[in-house]
Parts: structure tokens; C-alpha cells; sequence
């Protein structure tokens, strides 16, 4: 059974930088493409980034363009998010989702919390 599991989460002040890790367990990671999301309280959850299984692919989402690199490391079943130049409207919940490159899985972790804050 796949399973998605985020950690890294926690309180940055603004400028400063974490580093967000999705493992997942139950699977090659390289069978899936890797999305990063995120939901602030009182709003809709939105993609922040996304890492291709199949050509390398990334995409980032206008907001974090710059500041957030995607990668992935498949021998170790982990994709990072590592964010850096940090603003208080980067505060949220944010989850990983893993889709599978053929066949209809899709799999969400439990999120972890990133404050960003004086």
C-alpha cells in the first residue's frame, strides 16, 4: 500500500529558508509525479509546485517562482521543497500528493505546517 508522508514543516521568520520532504513508502517514487499544495486557513488549497516522474519536468506556481526549488531524489523515495526568501503569505498547510504516471493512483500525506513569522 502507498503512502505519502510530509515533514519539515515549522516556524521561519520572513527572509529566512525550510525544507519541505514528501516520502513516499509502498512504491518506486519514479513511477509518480510529486505535487506540492498548500491551504491558509479560510482559503481554497492551491498547487505550489510539481515535480514530473517521467522527464524531469517542474513547475512552479507564480508565487513561489524564484524562491522555491523542487527536486527529487528517487533512490531515496523523497522529493524536497525547499523554500527560501520566506513571506508571512507563505504560511499554511502544505501537503504532498502523489499521482501515478500510469493507473489511477493518487495518493495525499497528512501535510505539514509552515508559519512564517517575526
Amino acid at each position: 500500500q502507498v503512502h505519502v508522508v510530509e515533514s519539515g514543516g515549522g516556524l521561519a521568520q520572513p527572509g529566512g529558508s525550510l525544507r519541505l520532504s514528501c516520502t513516499l513508502s509502498g512504491s518506486e517514487l519514479n513511477y509518480y509525479s510529486i505535487g506540492w499544495f498548500r491551504q491558509a486557513p479560510g482559503k481554497e488549497r492551491e498547487g505550489v509546485s510539481c515535480s514530473g516522474s517521467a522527464d524531469g519536468s517542474t513547475y512552479y506556481a507564480d508565487s513561489v517562482e524564484g524562491r522555491f526549488t523542487i527536486s527529487r531524489d528517487n533512490r531515496k523515495h523523497t522529493v524536497y521543497l525547499q523554500m527560501n526568501s520566506l513571506v508571512p503569505e507563505d504560511t499554511a498547510k502544505y501537503y504532498c500528493q502523489a499521482t501515478a504516471r500510469m493507473g489511477p493512483g493518487n495518493y495525499w500525506g497528512q501535510g505539514t505546517q509552515v508559519t512564517v513569522s517575526e
